[in-house]
Parts: C-alpha cells; sequence; structure tokens
C-alpha cells in the first residue's frame, strides 16, 4: 500500500490542510464547552488558533524528518500512526507551553486547553482512519491484480514469494517460479528459463522480478530486453552489490530490496488518476472555449488553399505500441505518400496555410480530442507513424520503452527543440528520447 502512494506527495499536503480546518473546529467547540459562548474570532481567535495550528505543521513535520518518514509512511499501520500522533502531541504542548509561559500573551483556560487537545485528538484519529480506509477502496477498486513471476527458486525468491502471499489486498497475482537448478525445489516451479518467454506471452504476465546472481549479466540483458519489447515491468530481487556503480531505484518489499532502471510514477494507480483528470480538464477547457473559435477560421484558410478535408487522421503508435487514430488539421496537399513519408524542409506537398499552422503548432490542436478519448497525453512522448516506429525501434536500443506511456502533444523532443525533420543518428535519438 506504501508503494502505491509514495510519489502522490499531494496526499501529505491535503492532510496537512485538512489538519488546519480540523483544529480550528476543535478550538471552537472546547471555547464553547468549556464557556457556553461561540469564541470571539477578531478579539481572540486569530492570535492563539493560528499560533495553535501553527505549531501543530511544525510538531508535525520535525517529527516526520526526525525518524526519517514520508508524510503517508505511517498512515496504513494503526500503531504507528497512533504512536507518531501522540509525539506530535506532546511536541506541540512542549512548544506552546513554553511560549506561553515565556510571553503570556494569552489569559488562557487550562480546562478550555485541555478540551482543545482532548478535541484535535479525537477529530484527527478519526479522520486519519476514515481517509486511510476510504485511500484502500480506492485503490482496490481502481486495480486489477497483477499477474508476477519469479526468476529464481531460492531464498531470496521465497521471501519475496511470502511478501506477495501476505499482501494479497495490493493487487498482487502470484504465478510461479522459473529456474535451471532450484535451491528451493519445494516451490512452486513452473519450468526452466527456457520456458519463460512463451509463458509470459501466454498468461498475460506484468511484471518479472529477478533473485538470481548478478553474475549472469547476459541472462539480465536478455530478460530486460524481452520485458522491454512486451510492455513487462522487469525488476531485481538479490544481493545487488555487482550494481551498485549503475544508477537504479531501490524500493523495499518488507526486507527484500527491489530494484528497477526507471522510476515510473505513472505505474501507481493514484498518479494515474490525477493525470488523467487534469488531461481531461485541460482539454475538455481547450475543445470548449478555444477549439470552437479557431476551427471555423483555420477551415475556411484550409478550404480557400487547397482541395481536401480540413483534418486529417493518420495512424499513430501509442501506450504499448497499440495504434491509434491522431487528428490533425490537414497541412499538406492530398497525396499518397502522407501516411509513408515524413514531412521536411521546404516539403513542397505542404500548403502555404499549412507551413503557417506548423510553425505555430496550431495544426496538432484537434489531437485534443485525443487526449479526451484517452489515446494521448497532454504531455508525453509524440506518437510517431507506424512505419517509423518500425524503423526507429530497429536503430535505437530500447526504443520502444517510451511506449510504456500514453503519447502526448507535447513531450521531450519538444522541451528541448528536437522538432520536425532531423536527420543525424545523435538527434533522432534525442528526439526519440532514448
Amino acid at each position: 500500500m506504501k508503494k502505491e502512494l509514495q510519489y502522490s506527495k499531494f496526499i501529505g499536503v491535503f492532510l496537512l490542510i485538512l489538519d488546519f480546518f480540523l483544529i480550528d473546529t476543535a478550538c471552537r467547540s472546547a471555547y464553547y464547552l468549556r464557556f457556553g459562548v461561540t469564541i470571539d474570532y477578531f478579539e481572540y481567535y486569530v492570535s492563539f488558533v493560528l499560533l495553535f495550528k501553527l505549531i501543530w505543521i511544525l510538531s508535525w513535520l520535525a517529527i516526520i524528518v526526525l525518524n526519517n518518514l514520508s508524510i503517508l509512511s505511517n498512515l496504513f499501520n494503526p500503531k504507528d500512526m497512533l504512536f507518531n500522533l501522540m509525539g506530535t502531541f506532546l511536541l506541540h504542548f512542549g512548544v506552546l507551553f513554553a511560549y506561553l509561559i515565556s510571553f503570556k500573551d494569552f489569559p488562557l483556560s487550562r480546562i478550555f486547553l485541555g478540551y482543545s487537545y482532548g478535541f484535535s485528538f479525537l477529530f484527527l484519529v478519526t479522520y486519519r482512519i476514515f481517509f486511510t480506509l476510504f485511500l484502500k477502496y480506492v485503490i482496490h477498486l481502481g486495480k486489477q491484480a497483477r499477474k508476477v513471476i519469479i526468476v529464481g527458486a531460492n531464498y531470496a525468491g521465497n521471501d519475496l514469494y511470502h511478501y506477495f502471499i501476505e499482501n494479497k489486498s495490493i493487487g498482487y497475482q502470484f504465478m510461479g517460479f522459473f529456474d535451471d537448478s532450484p535451491e528451493l525445489p519445494q516451490l512452486m516451479i513452473k519450468g526452466r528459463l527456457k520456458h519463460l518467454k512463451a509463458y509470459c506471452q501466454q498468461e498475460g504476465v506484468e511484471e518479472i522480478y529477478y533473485a538470481l546472481s548478478l553474475n549472469s549479466a547476459a541472462l539480465i540483458k536478455d530478460l530486460t530486453d524481452f520485458a522491454d519489447e512486451n510492455f513487462i515491468h522487469f525488476k531485481i530481487a538479490p544481493d545487488f552489490r555487482g550494481l551498485l556503480n549503475r544508477k537504479i531505484n531501490i524500493d523495499f518489499y518488507g526486507d527484500v530490496p527491489i530494484m528497477t532502471f526507471r522510476k515510473e510514477p505513472l505505474e501507481i494507480w493514484l498518479n494515474q488518476v490525477i493525470k488523467r483528470i487534469f488531461d481531461v480538464v485541460f482539454s475538455l477547457g481547450v475543445i470548449i472555449f478555444i477549439f470552437p473559435f479557431v476551427y471555423p477560421i483555420v477551415a475556411l484558410l484550409i478550404k480557400l488553399n487547397s482541395r481536401g478535408p480540413v483534418l486529417f487522421t493518420q495512424p499513430r503508435s501509442g501506450r504499448k505500441n497499440k495504434t491509434f487514430m491522431c487528428y490533425k488539421f490537414r497541412t499538406m496537399y492530398v497525396n499518397e505518400e502522407a501516411h509513408e513519408k515524413q514531412a521536411s524542409w521546404g516539403d513542397s506537398r505542404i500548403t502555404r496555410v499549412g507551413a503557417v499552422l506548423r510553425k505555430t503548432n496550431i495544426d496538432e490542436l484537434p489531437q485534443f480530442f485525443n487526449v479526451l478519448l484517452g489515446h494521448m497525453s497532454v504531455v508525453g512522448p509524440r506518437p510517431h507513424m507506424i512505419r517509423h516506429t518500425h524503423e526507429f525501434a530497429k536503430i535505437f536500443d530500447k526504443y520502444l520503452v517510451r511506449h510504456f506511456i500514453t503519447p502526448g502533444i507535447t513531450g521531450f523532443a519538444q522541451v528541448h527543440g528536437f522538432r520536425g525533420e532531423i536527420s543525424d543518428p545523435y538527434l533522432m535519438k534525442k528526439k526519440a528520447g532514448v
């Protein structure tokens, strides 16, 4: 569960903001219970309660730093959550008490202060419990069990196997082990290494965990290449001293270290939801507020300049290399090479209006409909023509890795100035983002 939320820092910020409102409610309730009237906002409330809330935030962050935690790291463990909340309250009380003794700004009622802490603790614990249950429900609702296999029927693989079995709620379906010389033959072994690829393709395996020795560099490369070409996530879970000289990402599943060669925030379901919401809202804004005004003008100019349809559709390579129809304003004269030959500088096929549309990127405005339909994202690697995808995959190692994510209207190449036709191999590689 922590793995699903470790990159969603906005949730931690949301918790702290909600703390503000709950502490405010706690102080109001305490004041009413103690004095029988509502708190005086202008004369008393602002300075004290604002101080109370600011000290709470600082105390909470201090506890997080002192314990080397993330804001969410103890959210799903009730004991840790309660322990850290109590520590935060104690630190908060100490800081607030020291301030009141030193400056004597507030003629406080001790009963009122006790009620404030009591209500605050009750409200914060209650809402964290319900918030945790809600997150678990949302994650469970949006996830399907990911099929995983382990390469290596040894002690490292066995530890990882038990992690998957004991944490089924996080969405893993363990399929079995593959090993030529199993150290623990009693484990659920599906076959030898030579059977692995066919099994993955047949069963739709989504993640491969490598738990053998890191000395088998050729095997690791072979499995990595196979995984990349088949859109399978490849992760390593052995003694990793042999890879310390390489940039890697390390997570821990229990006590088992897991290494990946790329950071993939969009592997986390909540981050996918956030990005999709942004794409839908942004694309709807463009379609509703911009497209109705731009389309009639552009359509008229295209029709006056050349014969043919206003919109041009072309098959492009999408996520996991699946083909989709990409929409654009037509910028060329109707020709038979449109789906095969890339536009070049001074291309005679480009119309005068099309040259302006290309230079200003207005020709890509209809792609916001692709975003709304889920074919594309606002930000992501640009989708290439099918023929170019096949060609680049043969030229550039790991080229197909870019298709792990949804293509976008703007991406790496556009940000770094690699647009249009490029013939230099180095620049082509940079444009492809590999």
